[in-house]
């Protein structure tokens, strides 16, 4: 084995039928072998793709011994000279299917056992073994497709941000708790016993001192942790793209991050997006969608009828209506050939969030309705609900009646279903979505308290400051999310930067003047050296990347994951720890049931 042969001098899916004559050295994992007798076939894979290297006994001397004891996911190099595959033998599915390399010299720096799963695109694996071995996993192709996306992605966020004169800078990772909604991960101290350190659930307040410190312009590829219960869209640890501005408003906000998506699709996909996104309010997106997240890629808008059944006979309507609640429906085209299992089925969706239950109607061609309910309706009622809901003959007509906030939830549910189910949703294109003036306060459910719907350093919109006092969850807020295909990607708003206001904030959430002090004081006493009005937002890297590349969970573009249980199962981590390192800390530690 020479030096020569162990310098890689391509890669084994940049080849083409430009190359033929080249002798080459290519460095990877054997990803099939077929013995054909007098010759052997190697597909020999690396990051780049898949190439057909040959060993033929004429011309691979001692080479030949080396192919013949290959074995899948071996780690070999191979030295040959670019071949034109025979005529009626290239492979047009494969990028380097008009050439191989036929091999004159060889080496294994490492043989395989068998791998546990095939190592193929779309392997049928199951997950909980994928995740075990993750380094195996990781050499499928799309996986490292997904991965070598989020690179490119990666670098033309910090392109973008960096053309426009912002500047990047890295934020503790250990800081203090100051609690934003979910639990915190902590750090207990060894050099300062009963005190912790907590990880980040996000760069805010770090962010916002940089505003006061004359970085005017500041974003960061930032890593977050939560304590939370996971979901496919959701991680313990996280990467987002971080973004503040001083002396700007939201609306400078929105053209900077519409410019930033608009150049990423543009660079990684290909793709060209329409600006300005189209924008709905808090208010609007519930009214119409039923989510703060709507996807608008298909219609099925929520419609709001109870003016029309206030007085009429079906009494499940009419005592709705009469006691606060709404009613409102949903015109599904073409949805009247839906079976009645299939209609008690989206029943139990909209009962699975709250409604009692689900009525429908369905429009004939002859004038008539067929409907359990129809009967209780005059003719010029059944005809103003079906006009008001768009109905024709052959569409499904589906109802909820309840208080607004089941009703919006169980309808925006019954939306996406019905959209996913029925193939109305057009996968191949995407759609954002501004969703503005949020809410500024929301009930807690366990306190009772107002807290902020976002974080507590979000300005209200003009004219709501004085909501604060006397009717906080009527207030709103100049904070805004960006959505895209129904997934929130991010939240962002105009920040206080004022301490008067932070401080009547503290106190309408319940938070006593020693406790926010003792939690927020360095923010506050930042406020009065001089703070300039500021902006920003924050996207969720790996939830925009699991969108682009049209994978079904967020572990798909992560290097290596956690379980939902917040576990990794190729190291075992989280695990226990030697008994000294816990007694050197100075706490005392409960063990867990084995």
């Amino acid at each position: 084995m020479t030096d020569q042969l162990l310098r890689r001098t391509r890669y084994c899916g940049e080849l083409t039928a430009a190359d033929v004559g080249q002798m080459v050295t290519l460095c990877g994992w054997v990803a099939r072998r077929r013995d054909l007798g007098g010759l052997i076939f190697v597909d020999l894979r690396d990051r780049t793709g898949l190439v057909q290297v040959v060993f033929d006994p004429e011309t691979a001397g001692d080479a030949f011994a080396v192919g013949q004891r290959l074995r899948s996911e071996y780690v070999v190099a191979v030295r040959g000279t670019v071949a034109a595959r025979p005529e009626g033998l290239a492979n047009p599915d494969l990028p380097t299917g008009e050439i191989e390399v036929h091999v004159g010299q060889a080496v294994v720096f490492s043989p395989a056992k068998t791998p546990p799963f095939y190592i193929q695109a779309e392997s049928e694996a199951d997950e909980t073994l994928r995740l075990t071995y993750r380094y195996l996993d990781l050499r499928r192709p799309d996986l490292q497709s997904n991965l070598i996306f989020r690179h490119r992605a990666v670098k033309a966020v910090r392109d973008y941000f960096s053309d426009h004169d912002f500047i990047e800078v890295e934020t503790p990772v250990m800081t203090r708790s100051t609690p934003e909604g979910a639990r915190d991960y902590l750090v207990p101290s060894r050099v300062q016993k009963g005190r912790m350190y907590a990880l980040p659930q996000s760069p805010q307040l770090f962010k916002q001192l940089l505003m006061v410190a004359g970085f005017d312009k500041y974003f960061q590829i930032a890593r977050c942790f939560r304590d939370e219960d996971l979901r496919a869209d959701r991680q313990p640890e996280f990467t987002q793209i971080d973004v503040e501005q001083s002396f700007v408003d939201q609306e400078d906000i929105y053209r900077l991050m519409e410019g930033m998506m608009q150049h990423l699709f543009r660079v990684v996909l290909g793709q060209e997006l329409e600006l300005p996104f189209p924008r709905l309010t808090w208010d609007e997106a519930m009214e119409r969608y039923g989510s703060d997240k709507p996807d608008l890629r298909f219609g099925l808008e929520l419609v709001d009828v109870s003016d029309l059944v206030a007085g009429s006979g079906f009494k499940v309507f009419a005592a709705t209506v009469e006691s606060g609640g709404r009613v409102k429906g949903i015109c599904l085209p073409g949805g009247a050939r839906l079976s009645r299992k299939q209609i008690e089925e989206y029943a139990e969706t909209v009962k699975n969030h709250g409604a009692k239950g689900l009525a429908w109607m369905a429009p004939e061609a002859d004038g008539s309705v067929r409907s359990p309910i129809a009967k209780f309706f005059s003719e010029a009622e059944l005809a103003g609900l079906i006009g008001r809901l768009g109905g024709k003959p052959g569409d499904m007509l589906f109802f909820v009646a309840d208080q607004n906030d089941v009703v919006s939830a169980s309808l925006g549910h019954l939306r996406v279903r019905l959209a996913r189910d029925l193939g109305l949703v057009d996968d191949s294109r995407h759609q954002l979505v501004w969703v503005t003036e949020f809410p500024w306060f929301e009930r807690d459910e366990e306190s009772g308290e107002p807290v902020p719907a976002h974080h507590p350093f979000t300005m209200p919109l003009p004219g709501h400051l004085e909501l604060m006092q006397t009717d906080p969850l009527a207030a709103r807020a100049r904070a805004y999310d960006l959505v895209m295909d129904g997934y929130e990607l991010g939240s962002g708003s105009v920040r206080m930067y004022q301490r008067d206001m932070q401080e009547q904030v503290f106190a309408v959430m319940g938070v006593a003047p020693e406790l926010a002090r003792d939690r927020f004081g360095f923010l506050m006493d930042a406020f009065e050296y001089g703070a300039p009005p500021h902006a920003g937002i924050a996207l969720g890297l790996d939830r925009l990347l699991m969108l682009m590349v049209g994978a079904e969970t967020i572990r798909e573009v992560i290097a290596f994951p956690k379980t939902t249980s917040a576990g990794c199962l190729m190291t075992g981590a989280p695990a226990r720890v030697d008994p000294g390192q816990v007694a050197a800390l100075g706490i005392k530690w409960q063990e867990a049931d084995k």
